[in-house]
C-alpha cells in the first residue's frame, strides 16, 4: 500500500471506529476527518468542501424540505386517516400501516414518513389495549424497506445514483430502483406482517417520551363550512377516528352540554374539545375547523414568517396568571392564539379566551414562528421541551400533490435534474405559502448534511489514491474461482454488515466505487454491484443504531437493544435471498 492509501484507510478505520463507539455525533466525527485529510495531504484542499456542493448532498436537504411541506399541507393526514382504523387485528393492522409507510417513504424521507405515522400507530395501539412495542418495529421496518422503491426514497439510492454519473457518465432515474426494491419491500413487508410481529418480546411501555397533555381547546364552525346544517352526528364519527371527546358546543356564547345528536351545527358555533396535539389537530384539519378568535385568520395571512405551535407552563408569577388571554392582548400583541388549557383534575369553564389562567396550567400557543421564545417570555411563563409540533393547514393537500407529482414527472422523463425538480417544489410550497419561508431551513438535518458533505470528499479521495481497488482485490480473492454472483453475494452481506453498524450514508460512500471496481475486475457491468451495495446499506435491521427509523422508536416502543436482531436477523437473510436473484435477472451482469 502507498502512503497514502495507508493515512485513508486509518482515517476511515478511526471514523468507523468513533461511530460505532458513539461517543461523539456522526457529523462531527466525518467533518473532523475531513480536515485531517485535507492537512495530511491526502484529500486536496481545493477540492475539500465540494461535497457539500455535490448533488447527492442537495437532493438530501430538498428531500427533507419536501417531506416538510406534504406534512403541513395535510397530504399524510389524508392518506393515514383513509386507511388507519385500531379496530383491526394485529396482523391485519401491521399490513396496512406498514404499506402506507413503504409508500410514503418510497416518495419522501423514510425519516421523516416514520416521524409523521409513529403517532398514528401508537393511538391506535392505545385504543386497541396493546403494547406499542408490537407495531413500531414492524413499522419503522416497513419505512426502511419502502425507501428502496425509488431514487429518493432514501440516501443510499440518492447517493448510489450521483456514483454512477460520476464514474460512468449517466445517472439512474426515478424508478430504476423499483424492480429490485419493490419485490424486496413487498417480501419484507409480507414477513414483519405475517411473522416477524411474533418475534419480539412484548412489553408495558411505561417510560420513553414525555406523555402528550390534553388540551380543552375551542374551534369555530365556518361560514362556508360543509358542516352547516348538518347534526352534530357528523362530528362524533370524526371525533371517534381522532380520539378526540367532544364535550360541549358552544352557541352564543353558553355551553350545551350533552348536546343530541341530531342538533343541526350552525355558522359561528363554537366546539368544546378535549385531546392531545395531534388529535386535536386531525381532528380540526379533517373537518376544516377554524380557530375560535376569528380575528386570527386575518394575521395569518399577513404572517409569511408562519405559526408554529408550542407548549408553555404557568409558574405562579407569571403575568398572565390570573388574567385572561384577552385582557391582556395576546392575540393583538403578538398575533398569538390560546388553542387549548391543560388543567389536570380541574374543568375549564367558559370561553378558553375569557378563562382565567392559573398556575401550574399548561398552555397550547400558535405563535409566529419566528419569535415563539419572546412570546413565551412576555407571558412569563415556561418553554415545555420541544417536541416538533405543527399545525395542518386544510386546502393545501391538493395542490401540495399536485406540485410534487409535476416535478417527480419531469425528473423521471429526463426533463430536469432530480435537484432541480425539488428545488422547484420548494420554490413552489414557498410561493403558494404551503410552507412557510422561515421553516425551510428549520427541516433540515444539517448533522446529515454535514456528515454527506465531509464523507463525499474522502470516499472520492479513496476512489482516487486506489484504495477501493484494493478492497475489491480482497474481496475477489476470497472469492477466487467461484461463480461472480458468489462475489456479489460477498459483497451485500460486508455492506448490510457495515450498515448495522455504521450510519448507511457512510455504508454507501466507501462499499459503491468497492463495487464498481469489482465489476471492472471482473469484467462485468457494475449495475448489478450498485444495486446490490444500494439494497444492502438500506437494510439495517440489526440493531438500533443502524438507522435512524430504529433509534425513534426506541423509546416509545420500550426496545432493548438486543430485540433488534430477534426480527432483523431472518428479515436480513431474507432480503438477500430476494434482492440477490432478482439484481441477476433485472441488472445481468
Amino acid at each position: 500500500m502507498t502512503q497514502d492509501q495507508i493515512i485513508l484507510f486509518s482515517l476511515f478505520t478511526a471514523v468507523f471506529g468513533a461511530l460505532i463507539w458513539g461517543r461523539w455525533r456522526y457529523d462531527l466525527v466525518a467533518f473532523t476527518a475531513l480536515i485531517a485529510g485535507v492537512i495530511l495531504g491526502v484529500v486536496p484542499a481545493k477540492t475539500a468542501f465540494e461535497g457539500f456542493g455535490h448533488p447527492a448532498t442537495l437532493v438530501v436537504a430538498l428531500v427533507l424540505v419536501v417531506s416538510a411541506g406534504l406534512t403541513r399541507a395535510g397530504v399524510v393526514l389524508l392518506i393515514t386517516r383513509r386507511f388507519i382504523d385500531a379496530t383491526r387485528s394485529l396482523g391485519a393492522h401491521i399490513a396496512i400501516m406498514g404499506s402506507v409507510g413503504g409508500i410514503l417513504s418510497a416518495f419522501m424521507n423514510n425519516v421523516a414518513a416514520l416521524a409523521l405515522l409513529m403517532p398514528v400507530d401508537v393511538a391506535a395501539a392505545r385504543k386497541a389495549g396493546r403494547s406499542p412495542g408490537l407495531s413500531l418495529m414492524p413499522l419503522s421496518f416497513a419505512t426502511i424497506l419502502g425507501g428502496m422503491v425509488t431514487l429518493i426514497g432514501t440516501p443510499p439510492n440518492i447517493i448510489i445514483a450521483t456514483i454512477r454519473e460520476d464514474a460512468l457518465g449517466k445517472s439512474y432515474s426515478m424508478f430504476d430502483f423499483a424492480p429490485v426494491g419493490g419485490v424486496v419491500a413487498l417480501a419484507g413487508l409480507a414477513f414483519v406482517a405475517l411473522v416477524g410481529w411474533r418475534l419480539i418480546p412484548a412489553r408495558d411501555v411505561t417510560g420513553g417520551e414525555r406523555a402528550s397533555s390534553v388540551y380543552v381547546a375551542e374551534l369555530a364552525v365556518p361560514k362556508s363550512s360543509q358542516l352547516v346544517g348538518r347534526p352534530m352526528a357528523a362530528l362524533y364519527d370524526e371525533s371517534d377516528k381522532a380520539d378526540v371527546t367532544v364535550m360541549a358546543l358552544v352557541r352564543d356564547g353558553r355551553r350545551r352540554y350533552g348536546a343530541s345528536r341530531e342538533t343541526e351545527l350552525a355558522e359561528g358555533d363554537l366546539i368544546l374539545v378535549e385531546a392531545d396535539v395531534a388529535a386535536l389537530d386531525e381532528f380540526r384539519a379533517a373537518l376544516k375547523l377554524d380557530f375560535a378568535d376569528s380575528r386570527h385568520a386575518t394575521y395569518m395571512e399577513a404572517q409569511k414568517a408562519g405559526f408554529t405551535l408550542i407548549e408553555a407552563v404557568v409558574p405562579a408569577d407569571a403575568r398572565i396568571r390570573g388574567k385572561t388571554v384577552e385582557s391582556v392582548g395576546l392575540v393583538w400583541r403578538h398575533r398569538t392564539v390560546l388553542m387549548g388549557i391543560s388543567r389536570r383534575g380541574t374543568r375549564v369553564t367558559g370561553l378558553l379566551r375569557k378563562a382565567k389562567i392559573r398556575a401550574g396550567d399548561i398552555l397550547l400557543l400558535l405563535a409566529p414562528a419566528d419569535r415563539p421564545e419572546e412570546v413565551v417570555e412576555w407571558m412569563g411563563c415556561l418553554p415545555l421541551a420541544e417536541r416538533g409540533l405543527a399545525m395542518t393547514r386544510h386546502g393545501h393537500a391538493l395542490p401540495a400533490i399536485a406540485i410534487f407529482a409535476g416535478a417527480v414527472v419531469a425528473a423521471s422523463i429526463g426533463l430536469v435534474s432530480l435537484p432541480i425538480a425539488l428545488g422547484a417544489v420548494v420554490v413552489g410550497y414557498v410561493a403558494t405559502e404551503i410552507l412557510p419561508l422561515g421553516e425551510v431551513y428549520d427541516h433540515i438535518e444539517w448533522p446529515v448534511i454535514v456528515l454527506l458533505g465531509s464523507m463525499i470528499p474522502l470516499g472520492a479521495a479513496l476512489e482516487a489514491t486506489g484504495g477501493t481497488d484494493l478492497i475489491a482485490a480482497a474481496i475477489l480473492g476470497v472469492t477466487q474461482g467461484a461463480p461472480a454472483w458468489v462475489a456479489l453475494l460477498l459483497l451485500m452481506v460486508v455492506t448490510m454488515t457495515l450498515s448495522d453498524v455504521l450510519n448507511n450514508t457512510a455504508t454507501v460512500i466507501v462499499a459503491a466505487p468497492v463495487g464498481i471496481a469489482m465489476a471492472a475486475a471482473l469484467g462485468a457491468s457494475p449495475d448489478p454491484f450498485l444495486m446490490a451495495v444500494a439494497i444492502s446499506a438500506s437494510s439495517a435491521f440489526l440493531t438500533p443504531i443502524g438507522h435512524k427509523n430504529n433509534m425513534l422508536i426506541l423509546g416509545p416502543g420500550g426496545y432493548a437493544f438486543g430485540d433488534y436482531w430477534r426480527i432483523g436477523l431472518p428479515l436480513e437473510i431474507l432480503v438477500i435471498a430476494v434482492a440477490l436473484p432478482m439484481i441477476l435477472v433485472v441488472w445481468p451482469l
